[in-house]
């Protein structure tokens, strides 16, 4: 293996380097696009935790869509909280306000026995429609997102993932 990226030219090696670059600058522009696309600053989201169950699994692959912003009762939406950093997956049971009012909800995991209040952030009792929401979902591929899953929780994994893809990109001959 060694022998084989020690045969190639500066100019060889130059160009494998960049097809690797093209490759990530494709997919973050893919992205972005998505993101454009769907109003969403994260598009596809990944089910972190059994609260949605039986609706959502943990590791499901979600998707989606911010452009609507009349969200109705019964309706998945994925929201932040004010000072934490992971979305959270949980269905719409109560609406107030509308109209000329700013839409505020009230969400509960399927799973789960109440309200979720207790994760808002403080002082907090319900989620702002147009601030909070990342998105409402649209569709979903069962357990694809435990790669993601498995990378988060350790870490170690991300290192080789990335180091393998790195050696196979300056390794291929075109």
């Amino acid at each position: 293996m060694l022998s084989t990226l020690s045969s190639l030219s500066p100019r060889q090696t130059l160009a494998q380097i960049l097809n690797f670059a093209l490759v990530l600058s494709t997919a973050f522009m893919l992205w972005k696009g998505l993101s454009v696309a769907t109003d969403s600053p994260s598009p596809i989201v990944v089910v972190l935790s059994g609260s949605m169950e039986p609706a959502f699994q943990r590791g499901d692959l979600l998707f989606l869509w911010n452009r609507g912003m009349d969200t109705q009762i019964g309706e998945i939406v994925v929201y932040n909280v004010k000072g934490k950093d992971i979305p959270i997956v949980h269905r719409v049971v109560r609406r107030f306000g509308g109209g000329n009012e700013p839409l505020k909800l009230l969400t509960k995991g399927d799973n789960n026995v109440a309200a979720d209040t207790e994760l808002y952030a403080r002082g907090q009792d319900y989620l702002t429609r147009s601030t909070d929401i990342i998105g409402s979902v649209v569709g979903y591929v069962p357990f694809v997102g435990y790669v993601t899953i498995l990378l988060s929780e350790h870490p170690w994994m991300k290192t080789v993932l990335l180091g393998m893809m790195g050696i196979m990109v300056v390794l291929q001959r075109e």
